[in-house]
């Protein structure tokens, strides 16, 4: 389905009723959009990032907003390892005893300079929270998402592949990597009836009035970036019945 119409989407009452859905970078702007789009649905929603004030806030305003309560996960990715993953994905089978969804939205700027200047220790916590604990994270939730079957996971992108942009480019360059590279394994992961398993796409979102965009362009005026919220449509028809069979592709959202 062409970027356009994903955009377009429009989510039945019930698109996301009885999904377990984990949102990382949930208390972000992105993140905390499609958590509030997602708690509409019906779905129930696992909110994970670095930010508690921010995740508790979130967790009150969709209580609010749907009476129901979220899960949350406070979690920091820079300093997460291999056993962190492993026992959120324990908690998750305990508590909810299914993973229908992974949405991954944490991301870490790094540095805008040039590659000859970028600080190692930057270099190393921007890879580390835009791919090493994404992929970590994937890895250790896959086993419980294959045994929930019809499962989505869905990446948000940004290509920046251009001078400056250091390691964010270079990291999200590789995060598409990763997509193509397990959407195609899992092409071959299907259950008796042919219906695959799991699916991974990736969506980028394009330009959003985002903590993180105006941290790389301070002088820019916000009001002129469109809201996250209008992004959504997209991650929610990923996550949704309607994109059973749609693997392996990146959907571009900026026009």
């Amino acid at each position: 389905m062409p970027s356009d119409l994903i955009s377009q989407y429009v989510p039945q009452t019930d698109a996301l009723k009885g999904k377990t859905i984990l949102i990382t970078g949930a208390a972000g702007g992105l993140g905390s959009s499609i958590a509030r789009s997602a708690s509409t649905v019906g779905c129930d929603l696992i909110l994970l990032d670095h930010n508690e004030r921010g995740l508790n806030k979130l967790h009150d305003e969709l209580e609010e907003l749907t009476g129901n309560q979220p899960g949350l996960y406070p979690l920091d990715l820079t300093g997460a390892n291999i056993d962190d993953y492993s026992r959120l994905a324990d908690t998750i089978e305990e508590t909810f005893g299914k993973l229908d969804g992974l949405v991954h939205c944490a991301a870490n700027l790094g540095q805008i300079t040039p590659v000859a200047c970028i600080d190692a220790k930057l270099w190393q916590k921007t890879f580390t929270v835009n791919l090493h604990g994404p992929m970590l994270l994937t890895q250790a939730v896959m086993p419980l998402m294959r045994s929930t079957g019809s499962a989505r996971i869905v990446f948000t992108l940004d290509d920046k592949r251009k001078a400056y942009w250091g390691a964010y480019s270079i990291s999200k360059t590789a995060v598409e990597g990763l997509v193509h590279t397990l959407s195609d394994e899992l092409d071959a992961d299907r259950d008796t009836n042919n219906d695959m398993l799991i699916t991974c796409n990736g969506i980028d979102p394009g330009k959003m009035r985002t903590s993180l965009r105006s941290s790389a362009f301070p002088g820019e005026d916000p009001s002129t970036l469109p809201d996250p919220a209008d992004k959504i449509s997209a991650f929610l028809y990923l996550l949704s019945k309607e994109s059973s069979e749609v693997n392996g592709q990146i959907f571009s959202l900026d026009s």
